[in-house]
């Protein structure tokens, strides 16, 4: 048997350009180090030497997408590294993208990788249509923002509780400002009218897309969850199956507390903001939404509220309805939304 027999592990450094390649044998010695220009024919004709069904990892990076697709399309078993499982590397005296690479393959030879959801090509698309509006969104949000500075710099102000509505974008046409203001005004004016065209075009995309997904009108059965809430949950979450429970996918989403623990001492501290940002404005959007006439979670909200304050009541029942989101995805109803049946 020589050296390239059996089951090889591969670590790719993988950069926006070039990528570094390490390839090791079953026994953890390595065989190969070698860097490549980044393109699919290349990583496919590359990973072939790794012999059959290879196990290989890259970093969940930046452009990772194809590389992973063309790497099962040669057959390996893709392993995507979460930032977080290898962020201490980057304290090391020394760092090379030969090191990184093949401590990358050692820790998936040793069963140590801390790994990350390989999401498949359908899931991918919704996601860069949601984060895509979202982006959009803060864009127009920021716009809109420039509009009240000028209209502060010039003490102006409109009598009207939006200014963007109807009868606000008449009187900001007739508002008297001097004419640099008003040039940028106006400018601003035809920016937020082109994003949201590009808003609702993209809302028609991501309607469409997830329209056939079972989950999509389950979803909005939850109180403070719309189309939009219900697609962005949708699209980050991907397959629920991959969360035992409703804990797991709560602390997948950075909404449980940090847990510092050393001997006797023991702290918890503020939620850890450590997973999905969307996922996290969801459903934190949604308990801010939850209709007065919701019975206990409006009950809920009010009783920590008065309590622990507003901003600790919305991230409780921000996890609560995370919860109901899980089941939701899982069992195709949510029975806690249902009255229950005298038996």
């Amino acid at each position: 048997m020589s050296e390239y027999d059996g089951q090889q592990y591969v670590g790719i450094d993988l950069h926006r350009h070039r990528s570094v390649i390490v390839r090791l044998n079953a026994a953890g010695e390595r065989l190969d180090a070698v860097r490549i220009d980044n393109d699919p024919m290349t990583l496919m004709a590359e990973i072939g030497k790794a012999g059959r069904c290879p196990e290989v990892v890259l970093e969940a990076t930046y452009g990772w997408y194809w590389a992973a697709d063309a790497l099962a399309e040669a057959g390996a078993r893709v392993h995507l590294a979460h930032p977080l499982g290898i962020k201490g590397w980057t304290t090391r005296r020394v760092k090379t993208d030969w090191r990184d690479a093949a401590d990358l393959a050692e820790v998936l030879w040793r069963g140590r990788l801390a790994e990350g959801w390989i999401a498949p090509p359908r899931v991918r698309g919704l996601r860069e249509l949601v984060r895509h509006r979202a982006k959009l969104v803060n864009l127009r949000t920021g716009v809109k923002a420039g509009v009240h500075a000028v209209l502060a710099k010039q003490g102006v102000r409109l009598p009207v509780s939006d200014v963007f509505g109807v009868r606000g974008r008449a009187l900001l046409a007739e508002a008297p400002l001097d004419p640099p203001f008003r040039a940028r005004v106006n400018s601003q004016c035809r920016l937020i009218e082109a994003l949201g065209f590009e808003i609702a075009v993209v809302t028609s995309l991501i309607t469409r897309h997830v329209a056939a997904d079972p989950g999509y009108l389950v979803l909005q059965q939850i109180p403070g969850v719309g189309p939009i809430l219900a697609a962005v949950l949708i699209a980050e979450i991907g397959d629920i199956t991959r969360f035992r429970s409703p804990r797991q996918l709560c602390s997948w989403a950075g909404l449980t507390p940090k847990h510092h623990e050393s001997d006797r001492s023991v702290r918890r501290g503020r939620i850890t903001k450590q997973g999905s940002r969307l996922v996290r404005w969801a459903v934190v959007e949604a308990a801010q939404k939850v209709p007065a006439g919701t019975g206990w979670l409006v009950a809920t909200r009010e009783g920590i509220q008065e309590r622990r304050g507003r901003n600790i009541a919305t991230v409780a029942v921000a996890r609560r309805l995370l919860t109901l989101v899980f089941y939701g995805l899982r069992d195709g109803h949510i029975r806690a939304l249902h009255p229950r049946q005298a038996g």
